[in-house]
């Protein structure tokens, strides 16, 4: 069974989430573009798994690794001048290689549940504002709304909380073709998808991936 998105909601929620964090004066003397906030969506979990670490690619006391290509995330949060911001606390969550998050509410199915894959994580960034995650491109899943259905392309749920900010997002990756049709990716500008889109490379021999992707983070005042 596919997932209901509200697109019209979607949209409500990224004006307001920009609105709160872009004020004239701020604006004036940004250097950074902010990355831009997308929706929570429905599968946030409920209960946290007890194994919530930055590597999603086991779970303790399961054998084996997870399903799918995996990536190292290498992340940096900074504010609109550039300065790092330490102690930010990133929570991100994801689908499994099959489109199924590890949440009761998740109506695909027909999708299995990887017991490998953590599904969650969370770290805290270091004093240069740097954190990272080991884990697996997610896989597309169904979504319908308004009685109309199509596929969200791959993504990766985040809650980052700084000092003074909080950004609610989703990070995508280059060169998926569901890109081109999913509606919340479209939905933000060309500008603002730069900002969550993880262009993935090849990763020197003996790293905990094959794969890694860089992505900078910037708040509006950390």
């Amino acid at each position: 069974m596919p997932t209901t998105i509200s697109r019209r909601h979607a949209l409500r929620a990224m004006g307001l989430a920009a609105s709160t964090l872009v004020t004239p004066s701020l604006f004036a003397r940004q250097q950074q573009r902010l990355t831009a906030a997308e929706i929570m969506g429905p599968f946030y979990p409920l209960q946290r798994p007890l194994d919530d670490d930055s590597d999603l690619t086991r779970v303790s006391g399961q054998p084996g690794r997870a399903l799918g290509q995996a990536f190292d995330l290498r992340g940096r949060i900074i504010d609109t001048q550039g300065r790092p911001v330490g102690g930010a606390m990133v929570e991100m969550w994801q689908a499994n290689r099959h489109g199924r998050y590890a949440h009761k509410s998740d109506p695909n199915l027909t999708a299995p549940i990887d017991p490998a894959f953590q599904g969650f994580g969370k770290q805290a960034s270091d004093h240069e504002g740097r954190f990272r995650f080991l884990t697996i491109i997610p896989g597309p899943y169904p979504v319908i709304e308004d009685n109309k259905r199509w596929t969200r392309t791959p993504h990766i749920h985040f809650d980052i909380r700084g000092r003074h900010d909080r950004l609610v997002t989703q990070i995508y990756f280059k060169g998926q073709a569901l890109n081109d049709t999913d509606l919340l990716y479209q939905a933000l500008s060309a500008q603002d998808r730069d900002t969550v889109t993880l262009d993935l490379q090849p990763a020197d021999p003996g790293a905990p991936a094959p794969l890694f992707g860089e992505w900078t983070v910037v708040l509006a005042s950390g």
